[in-house]
């Protein structure tokens, strides 16, 4: 009986590696593609409503796969966003929650929170982050030192989009010997090197995202790419050739900001394209999103939510998102359950097998199961948003149907944003015991939020001390 045991196992065994012996290792683990836009509106692509401005290979990934109605950033802003799309973490726990210097720091997030992308690199995924980082421009805070094997971009937190323009200023000022020059006019780097682009930067950050993806069929291993357009964010400058395809907008700002969403549209078609080319698609998940609200000033559309970029009302941290990956993700649906753009770190580990150690800290959840069932993946939990102002906070809580919201030094509000999606109807006094119990739920989860580690501007930092901020007692003040 023994023998016919051992048998019986080294056959199984045998058949075990037989069966797996033409399979790559990329195919044994997902490919995960990351693809954040810059203050995109919610209502400026197809598969959210948008009327005017055409974006037909994202809805093609849309149609597909499944979009995401319900969708929260973890900041308004897009350093903080940033950082907490890397770290799984608020950006208010690592002392992260403004956009970092302007004029150039040696800060950045800290180093001992653990991005994805190294979790990802150290489980045997090649990795490769293009464009925008604003994660910080010191060596330490460097793409290449946060688990990504290549980085073709930028550090800065935007820059100007035709090297025609933008070079010869550089030039001048660097031939007069300037050091600080405007960090939108800075030549693109590849690896720590600095690289003299020719095409208009939307272009060049897709034709980056095929070469990535040629040179990962050619490994064996997993690939984890992180693509960060900086468009539609300002400066608003768009190719003739992209605005001419929206004859009908008659707004200049408008019609820019429209010819820059179409050339990230066309970028995202031909990344899809390699990833055909190369059989690499079906074994891919391809997720979309931006980074925080449109900016309304600046040409952006967030219908039906309420203001924008910058703000704790929905229109500046709900955005648009997708998930596509063939045969996995569910075809043609759309997702109304709230999720976190925090949840995408826990996920993107489960999906690669990688283990997250017990004393690393994450905010999100592993969203795939529930995602799967079509359940809500933060039932009873809440979504929170925190932006500091002067002298104040505005906050935000999502919590099942419910948000909860405190904007301009007004008292709190609450909505039943499943019905009213434009924030309009307050029912606070109809449901006050509801609304205080959210409310001292997030006054609990802010006792361990750190001082910034920097500010925005130096007057962000003299005002903040000299407001004696973050002046929680009035944030989470619900008596009159």
């Amino acid at each position: 009986m023994k023998i016919h045991t051992k048998l019986l196992s080294a056959l199984s065994s045998l058949a075990l590696l037989v069966g797996s012996a033409g399979i790559h290792a990329s195919e044994q683990k997902p490919n995960i593609i990351l693809i954040v836009a810059d203050d995109l509106g919610y209502a400026d692509v197809g598969f959210n409503g948008s009327k005017d401005i055409i974006t037909p290979n994202i809805d093609d990934l849309a149609k597909s796969g499944t979009s995401f109605s319900d969708a929260y950033v973890a900041h308004p802003f897009c350093g903080p966003s940033r950082a907490a799309l890397m770290t799984g973490r608020y950006p208010h726990k690592i002392g992260s929650q403004f956009n970092l210097p302007t004029r150039g720091s040696n800060v950045g997030v800290p180093t001992d929170a653990k991005f994805i992308s190294k979790l990802l690199n150290e489980n045997n995924y090649f990795t490769g982050a293009l464009g925008k980082w604003h994660l910080g421009d010191a060596p330490k805070y460097h793409p290449n030192q946060r688990g990504f094997d290549e980085y073709y971009g930028f550090l800065g937190g935007g820059h100007n989009y035709f090297p025609s323009q933008y070079q010869p200023i550089y030039e001048k000022q660097k031939a007069q010997g300037l050091k600080n020059i405007f960090e939108y006019l800075t030549p693109l780097e590849h690896n720590g090197k600095k690289v003299r682009e020719t095409e208009y930067i939307t272009d060049a950050l897709s034709r980056e995202a095929v070469n990535f993806v040629d040179k990962a069929a050619e490994k064996t291993n997993p690939f984890f790419l992180y693509l960060a357009y900086n468009a539609p964010h300002v400066p608003l400058q768009a190719k003739d050739e992209d605005m001419a395809m929206f004859p009908n907008i008659k707004n200049k700002d408008r019609k820019t900001y429209a010819g820059m969403v179409f050339a990230l549209d066309r970028g995202i078609g031909k990344l899809v394209s390699a990833l055909k080319k190369n059989n690499q698609l079906d074994n891919t998940l391809i997720v979309f999103m931006s980074d925080n609200g449109g900016k309304l000033s600046k040409g952006a559309n967030n219908f039906p939510l309420t203001a924008g970029k910058g703000s704790t009302q929905e229109g500046g941290f709900r955005v648009p998102m997708l998930f596509h990956w063939p045969k996995h993700v569910p075809a043609g649906k759309r997702f109304s359950h709230p999720v976190s753009a925090l949840d995408l770190y826990p996920t993107f580990a489960a999906l690669a097998g990688a283990k997250i150690e017990e004393s690393q800290q994450l905010d999100g959840t592993n969203m795939w199961p529930a995602f799967i069932k079509n359940e809500n993946p933060h039932k009873d939990e809440p979504i929170y948003a925190l932006r500091h102002r002067k002298g104040y906070s505005d906050a935000a809580i999502r919590l099942n149907q419910w948000k909860a919201l405190k904007v301009n030094q007004q008292p709190w509000q609450l909505f039943n944003i499943e019905n009213d999606i434009s924030e309009k109807n307050d029912v606070s006094k109809s449901n006050k015991a509801l609304l205080t119990d959210m409310v001292r739920e997030m006054e609990k989860w802010s006792w361990d939020n750190q001082q910034p580690s920097w500010f925005h501007e130096t007057t962000e930092g003299v005002n903040w001390r000299l407001d004696a901020m973050p002046r929680f007692d009035k944030t989470f003040k619900t008596t009159k």
